[in-house]
């Protein structure tokens, strides 16, 4: 009997290598591992480091739909271990094998120093003479997630689930198991909670993360699923045949988490002698807290492998003339004054967005992006060069990854460069899917984004994707969802290709809004849209959400004042974006002074805070945000510095208090930072670390901030 231990910071992780060879994780948690809660061999059997099915192979167990008594996967044999110093912190790499087939599978858990997380992949290799067929292969796979005190986890334990929706993202909600249908009614049961994607919208339902509570032990599990396709994760019972301490018969709770699977998603893949297969990474946490201290965590640990740009930390202020405004028509006539406002209201990137390509209703004739001259008759050029005579960046907006079906080149070129299903190309809202395996579509991608930045100087793109093209292609693969990974993997690797030759362009990433928060595309994108939502009274419970899922300074949050609307309008919008990316756009040029300097002074505090905001960590005095609150929350906190925005929503409510224990008897300044000149009493308990808000009418809101004492 062997064991493997690995503690990095907070997080400790135990492995047994049995003498028969079977590799067991036991024990990953910000606990400390207690022999106790596992009752002997039988049970231990039951925590296997990976789940492998192979078509031809027995489902060994009475499992129902669960993924879980894989063959071979309870036949690797472990052959051996190391453990690397890394830049990162340690990585540990275990190999297995199984005899029967061939099949090889190397364990990839990469730790970080600072932060309780691993990021887990498994490598899957045929060293055997005949083909071999992957059903399912984990990327994950923990069991015992309630191992850790006394009760029942019917009655601990709290799943944080991020529901999303377009124009409804990032709306977290708990649950205990039950209330979703999972009760530890038996020694095992074959229900299990599953969270799921297929499609090319990675979060079109849910954000792909999830949290685990145990609120007997006040500990967490947390998860974020790497990938912009199809991925699964579900939570289970496993049967086994021992009392647990309480003295009832339920089984261990168990986690399964990776990509595409065969039965969910319609992904089946062949591997034949001497291929390899590499499953998405998941990053994996555990925490002594709940979901807030699992997403401050989470937020250090995305800054660490995401992408350096100094698009992160200097944080520009960024115009768009689409939200609010001229809604994907663009003229140069319509264009100049919006341009001088935002100028004049401190902006520094000025984003074209949709419509620039063509001369009327433009959504099913996409593709060849070339400039309108219609809207341009001067040429595009003229426009983006008076954009820089402004002391801007010029950006446009680019759906690089799609082609409308009455796109004229459409009809010149082979089905190979599309997504294609039993011989027909896939058609979803109006466009083609290209296809990023293919070296062509490559040429051509980089041709539009050479064409752009080299003859219009764009120092930001904007690249949106506004379609859920399904299961996948199978063209050329073994099952459309081998195509869909294979193209999803083309195509980041031509994303790394784009930031290699132009290092300094930022390229933001939007999927009708936050239809694609994942950490496939966010470590390489540095900006991204959160939201498409209209409404600037919905935006704020999407913004305070928001920084559960991106860091802080990735998140572009619209603010768009209305044409008409007062000063407490326009504080509420900026309020909105400015613990985080400023996606300003509106009619500034049609606003009144008064309500114009309102956006002038929002944006001027912005940028004397802007580079402490990229290093800080969110917190929610009110709690997560939920659609229906009466007032919300979202700080940020950067070493001795805090910021604290505050909205009053719809209700009768007209005061907040807010707990903030930890500031209290610190010295600290406090004061409302925007607006400098606003209406409504607050007050600060400096001795209880309460702060105190009256608003007299719904959604408005204000910026606190809290700063030491000098001297």
């Amino acid at each position: 009997m062997t064991t493997i231990r690995i503690e990095e910071s907070g997080l400790q992780v135990l492995l047994e290598v049995t003498t028969a060879g079977e590799v067991r994780l036991l024990h990953f948690s910000s606990l400390d591992y207690e022999e106790a809660a596992l009752k002997g061999a039988a049970q231990k059997s039951k925590f296997p480091l990976v789940e492998v099915q192979l078509t031809g192979e027995n489902h060994d167990g009475h499992h129902g739909a669960k993924h879980i008594e894989t063959l071979p996967g309870k036949r690797l044999i472990y052959t051996g271990h190391r453990i690397i110093d890394n830049d990162c912190g340690p990585k540990l790499e275990i190999e297995l094998s199984d005899l029967e087939t061939g099949l090889r599978l190397a364990a990839h858990w990469q730790f970080y120093r600072g932060f309780p997380v691993a990021r887990c992949y498994n490598v899957v290799e045929n060293t055997g003479d005949k083909e071999l067929e992957l059903e399912y292969v984990s990327s994950f796979a923990l069991t015992g997630l309630a191992k850790e005190g006394k009760a029942s986890w019917g009655e601990k334990m709290k799943l944080h689930l991020p529901h999303n929706s377009w124009y409804g993202e990032l709306q977290w909600h708990a649950y205990k198991l039950p209330e979703l249908g999972l009760s530890p009614v038996n020694r095992f049961t074959t229900k299990r909670v599953t969270v799921s994607n297929t499609g090319s919208w990675s979060s079109g339902e849910y954000v792909p993360m999830g949290c685990l509570e145990n609120t007997e032990t006040g500990s967490c599990l947390f998860w974020q699923i790497e990938h912009h396709g199809s991925w699964h994760y579900e939570i289970g019972d496993h049967f086994h045949r021992e009392l647990n301490d309480a003295g009832t018969d339920e089984g261990h709770l168990y986690i399964r988490i990776g990509g595409p699977t065969e039965r969910e998603n319609h992904w089946w893949k062949k591997l034949r002698q001497g291929e390899t297969f590499v499953t998405v990474p998941v990053a994996v946490g555990a925490v002594n807290g709940g979901l807030e201290a699992a997403a401050r965590i989470l937020t250090g640990y995305r800054r660490c492998i995401r992408r350096s740009h100094r698009d992160n930390q200097e944080l520009p202020v960024i115009f768009n003339d689409f939200m609010n405004c001229l809604f994907g028509d663009p003229t140069a006539e319509k264009l100049y004054p919006l341009i001088d406002s935002a100028a004049e209201a401190g902006c520094e990137i000025f984003c074209i967005d949709a419509g620039w390509y063509a001369d009327g209703e433009w959504w099913d004739e996409v593709g060849e992006w070339q400039p309108s001259v219609k809207r341009f008759p001067e040429g595009l050029g003229k426009v983006t060069e008076y954009i820089r005579t402004k002391g801007m960046v010029p950006g446009l907006w680019l759906e690089i990854e799609v082609m409308g079906v009455h796109c004229p080149l459409a009809e010149r070129v082979p089905d190979e460069w599309f997504f294609c299903r039993r011989g027909k190309r896939v058609i979803d809202n109006g466009r083609y899917q290209l296809d990023f395996r293919h070296e062509e579509v490559r040429r051509f991608a980089d041709g539009i984004i050479d064409r752009l930045v080299r003859e219009y100087g764009a120092g930001y793109i904007k690249m949106d994707y506004n379609i859920n093209i399904g299961a996948g292609t199978d063209l050329d693969a073994d099952s459309a969802g081998d195509g869909m990974l294979q193209h999803q993997r083309a195509y980041v690797l031509w994303l790394d290709s784009v930031f290699a030759r132009y290092p300094d362009l930022i390229i933001e990433h939007c999927s009708s809004g936050g239809m694609r928060m994942d950490y496939s595309l966010l470590s390489r994108h540095s900006v991204a849209s959160i939201s498409d939502q209209t409404d600037y009274r919905k935006m704020a419970l999407i913004a305070a959400a928001a920084p559960t899922a991106v860091t802080p300074e990735q998140a572009a949050v619209w603010s768009y004042p209305l044409e008409t609307g007062g000063t407490e309008e326009v504080a509420f919008n900026m309020v909105n974006a400015m613990l985080l990316r400023i996606h300003q756009s509106g009619h500034l040029a049609r606003m009144t002074p008064e309500r114009m300097e309102l956006v002038r002074e929002a944006i001027a505090y912005y940028k004397s805070i802007r580079r402490r905001l990229a290093a800080s960590l969110p917190f929610w005095p009110l709690g997560l945000p939920k659609f229906g609150n009466a007032w919300t929350a979202m700080g940020l906190e950067e070493g001795d510095a805090i910021w604290l925005a505050v909205w009053r929503l719809d209700g009768t409510e007209n005061e907040a208090v807010l707990a903030l224990d930890r500031l209290a008897n610190r010295g600290l300044s406090v004061r409302c930072a925007y607006p400098a000149a606003a209406r409504g009493e607050w007050f600060w308990d400096e001795a209880v670390g309460r702060l105190h808000v009256r608003l007299a009418q719904p959604f408005t809101a204000r910026l606190f901030e809290f700063m030491p004492l000098e001297g």
